[in-house]
Parts: C-alpha cells; structure tokens; sequence
C-alpha cells in the first residue's frame, strides 16, 4: 500500500513538475518578447513598424506548427465567412475587362441571380457603376463596387449584345450563395450522379433533398463526386453520412490535448437509403471533411470508394476570438474514423532540423478492420477500394491556351455570333467551328512552345551562362529547327484536347455551370471507369 502512494504521489509530483516548467518556458519568452520590443521601440535607429513585425512575428510562430493554424485579423474576417459559407452580396455574375481603359463585359451570370432576373447575358457591356465610369478601373475595383449588402441597390449603364442599345439597370443585390452541391442529376435511367465541391453550412440538407429526388426520378445507383474536394465543416460531413446509415450511426471522433475537444459525432437524422447503391470518388486533393465521409462509409462497408489515395488530412480546426476583432483558426484535435484510423499523412510535432516534415512511411502504418471484417490502413489518406486511371497532365499549349485566355475570350466571340446553339447533351463542336477557333488562337499572343521547346530553352540559357553556347552552336541549331512547331499546326495536333474546355466554355455561356458540368461528363474517362468498376460486396 506505501508503495502504491509513494507511486501515485511521484507520479503527480512529476506532473506538477512538468506542468511549472512549461509554464515558466511560457512565461519567459513572453517577457523576452516584450523586453525587445520596449527596446526597439525605445532605442531602435528609425520609426518602429510595429503592426508589421508583429504580424510577421505571429504568423512565423504559427508556421511552426502546422499549415491550418493561423492568425485571422478583424479586416480579414469576411473572407474566413466566406470560406464557411460561401455567400456574399452581389448581383451573381463573373465579369471580365480586357482593358483598363474599356468596359466591363458580363463574362457569366449565374443562374437566377439578380443579373440574369434582370436581363444580363454573356457578352453585355457595363460601361458606369452607380454613375461612374468604369474606364480605367481594374476588373477587381468593379468587381468590388458591385458587391454590396443584400437588399441595397445599384445602377448600371449597360450596352446590350444583341441590339448595341445603351439603357439603365437598377439590380437589388442579394445574398449570393456559390453552390457546394454543383450538379446532381441522372447519368441514365437508374445511376444518379452528385459532384459536391465543398462542405459550407446547409450543404448536407441540400444533398438530402438531391438524393431525395434523384430517387424519384429512378436511381438505383448513385456515384458521390468529391474529386477535388478539400473539405469544411466536420457537422456537414456528418449530415451527409446520415442519408445512408442508420440514425446514431458513429462517423467521426475527435482526440485532443484539451479534454472539451475530445468528442464523437454520430448520425442525428433518419436515413433516406441503406441500400442504395453507393459510389464516392475521391482523388489525392479530396481532404478533410471529403475524407470524413469516405472513411466512414468505406469503414461502415456502405460504399465503394473509388479513385485514389486522398491528400491525408486527419486535423480538426477550432475558431477561438481574440481581442480587437481578431480570430485564431488553430488545430485542436485529430479525427478518427469509426474502425479507428487517423488519416492524418505529415506528423507536423516531429520536424526535422531543418524545419521540413515528413510523411509517415507505410511501414509504420496499422490495420484496421471495416464492419465487414476488411482490413484498412492508417497513416496517410484513404486508400480507394478500386484504384481508377487519372489524366493528370495535358499538353503545355493547352495549360496556356487556359492560362492566358484563349478558350474564355474565344467563348465571347462565339455567343456575339451565335445567338443560340442546341442543349448542352447534344451540343459539339463543328468542324468550321473548331476551324475559326485555330484562326482566333493563331491571332493571339500567348506562350504557344512544347514542354520540350519551353526546357530547350532553359537548356539553352544555362549554356549560354556556362559558357558553352558557342561550342554546341551547330547542335542546338538543328535540334532547335526540330523543336520548332507551327503554332496552327500544334493547336490542330491538339484537337482532341482542347475541344471539350471550348465546348464547356460555350455551354456555360448560354445554359449556365450546370450545362458545363453535363458536357465535362462526357469526356470523364474515370468517372467512366467507375461504371465499369465492380464494386464491393453490398451488405
């Protein structure tokens, strides 16, 4: 009996112990860091920049810890509402200027927004915001002056399209929502198909009503779509999870330092189907939230996971106020999914010498066991259960054809001349079409070299430094001539390539995102290859 005490009390003595030296650790940098800043601030040689170096010194203690633990000033606070909620106040539409000194063109308005309900259509011009001329304002103040809180008005000079007639608009601004749920239609009579982007407030109802009506419409098979997706909230994740499972169902449960983020989330709802054909499809960039809900569903043995591994971000973030309007977004805890793994990739406490970390090796990874008895690893994302094809990379003229504009600005053009094209599901590119955009892009100035004429070049330049230039003068000549393609000639070699982002980028012009996203399918060879797919054994 002593010697349990004797235990217990060096026990809790040791705890005090460490307990008083991180608080003295604690408090002694705390002083030092005030003891400098009396210093500089007394003795330094010129004005003291004081907002600067502190918000400098705030934001490296935080890069120290993890990349999601960071400082949110007041006048940042709209964008961190906007990160949860994606809603601002706005007319909806996507604006392009092409010259500082020429108009605002509506690039795309967005469906049933202020601008469509009041007549705007791709390719209107705005040439006054509120009486004041747009001429020799960025796309970014324009784009700033039309936000506004919902409810307020305001007034644009517009030149129509179609007609060139100039008349006045009065839009009332209104909440606008940038949808998570981006498309939920049927691919065929029985598959339904959902590609949510994101996890704002009110996406999991949003969902549950897609899914209700989808059932309706026949599915017997639904394909979830979180490629890309790189999460939000934890409490969507779990509404989401509820239409599938049983009410009461475990989704996630947080561990962390401090006891009050200790806590596990089960299913609140009643479900809408528990055998309903499930598929999610995930890529390395669905993170978080996206990750929640495939892990649950993979561990519950509920849906076929397809795809690849995800990005393996296992960290749950807290908001906590700070004094003068300011929040902390801070890492509180890691998630755990039902069979118990953390999906958590980089061990962000173990950094090296040099500040960088590390993955966590899959040797150093633990087995888990689904509903079913399938075993499922730890340690770095959620490995698919059918691993699916990617097309990562297109061509470098096709990344620039994108970077610089070509397919959006051909797209204006396009709608100037063509007042109406058939519905997105039957639309294609003609061949006269595809003709007259070879003849545009060959017009424009853009970076139109291979990849390996672009790494020619930077070849050739550290030659040229070196030295040796001269000395392989007769070789670099001939290469170079062997390099050297055609602009029309490479843009036709592309074809298959660039035509579904023209498609897409003139359907959306005339039927909205939606219309685009029905084109995408076409060309999605994973999500064709997730049809094909066997799935796992349906319980």
């Amino acid at each position: 009996m002593k010697r349990i005490l004797l235990s217990i009390c060096l026990s809790a003595a040791a705890f005090a112990c460490a307990a008083q030296s991180y608080n003295f650790k604690l408090g002694k940098w705390t002083e030092i860091q005030t003891a400098i800043l009396r210093e500089l601030s007394s003795s330094y040689v010129d004005s003291l920049p004081v907002d600067r170096i502190e918000r400098k010194g705030v934001d490296a203690m935080l890069s120290n810890l993890d990349p999601y633990t960071v400082y949110i000033p007041a006048e940042e606070n709209e964008d961190l509402k906007m990160m949860i909620n994606k809603t601002y106040g706005g007319i909806g539409a996507v604006i392009y200027k092409p010259e500082l000194q020429g108009n605002v063109i509506i690039n795309e308005p967005y469906f049933n927004s202020p601008a469509s309900k009041n007549g705007l259509v791709c390719g209107d011009e705005i040439l006054e915001i509120d009486g004041l001329s747009v001429a020799g304002l960025s796309s970014s103040e324009c784009s700033e002056k039309m936000r506004g809180e919902a409810g307020t008005t305001v007034k644009f000079k517009i030149k129509k399209l179609r007609s060139g007639e100039i008349t006045d608009i009065n839009i009332t601004r209104e909440n606008i929502h940038l949808p998570d749920l981006e498309y939920a239609g049927m691919l065929d009579a029985t598959t339904g198909y959902i590609l949510q982007t994101g996890f704002t407030t009110g996406v999991g109802d949003e969902l549950r009503k897609a899914v209700i009506r989808l059932r309706k419409e026949g599915m017997k098979t639904l394909v979830l779509d979180l490629r890309g997706n790189t999460g939000g909230l934890l409490g969507e994740a779990a509404e989401i999870v509820s239409i599938f499972v049983p009410k009461g169902s475990v989704v996630v449960t947080a561990k962390g330092r401090d006891p009050k983020s200790n806590y596990t989330v089960v299913t609140q709802k009643e479900p809408v189907d528990t055998s309903l054909e499930l598929i999610v499809l995930v890529d390395s960039e669905s993170a978080s939230a996206s990750e929640i809900v495939a892990g649950a569903l993979q561990d519950m043995d509920r849906a076929t996971i397809m795809g690849e591994r995800t990005f393996g971000k296992g960290l749950v973030q807290s908001i906590r106020p700070l004094p003068y309007g300011g929040e902390l977004k801070l890492t509180t805890a890691k998630y755990y999914t039902p069979s118990g793994r953390c999906v958590q990739a980089i061990d962000y406490s173990a950094r090296k010498e040099d500040g960088s970390v590390g993955s966590i090796p899959d040797s150093l990874t633990t087995e888990f066991k689904t509903a079913h008895g399938r075993t499922v690893r730890d340690g770095g994302g959620i490995t698919p259960d059918v691993k699916l094809d990617f097309k990562r990379n297109y061509s470098r003229l096709t990344y620039a054809l994108a970077a610089y504009g070509i397919f959006e600005q051909y797209a204006l053009e396009f709608v100037r001349r063509h007042e109406s094209i058939p519905a997105a599901k039957d639309f294609h590119l003609s061949e006269e079409d595809f003709e007259d955009f070879v003849k545009y892009a060959k017009e424009r100035e853009f970076d139109d070299r291979s990849s390996a004429k672009a790494i020619f070049d930077k070849l050739k330049e550290e030659l040229r430094q070196d030295g040796l230039e001269q000395t392989l003068s007769d070789e670099l000549s001939a290469l170079e001539k062997k390099l050297e393609m055609d602009k029309e000639a490479y843009i036709r070699l592309m074809k298959d390539e660039i035509v579904p982002f023209i498609e897409e980028e003139i359907v959306v012009r005339y039927y909205f995102q939606q219309a685009g996203i029905e084109l995408r399918i076409r060309y999605d060879d994973t999500l064709h290859q997730a049809l094909r797919s066997e799935r796992i054994e349906k319980f």
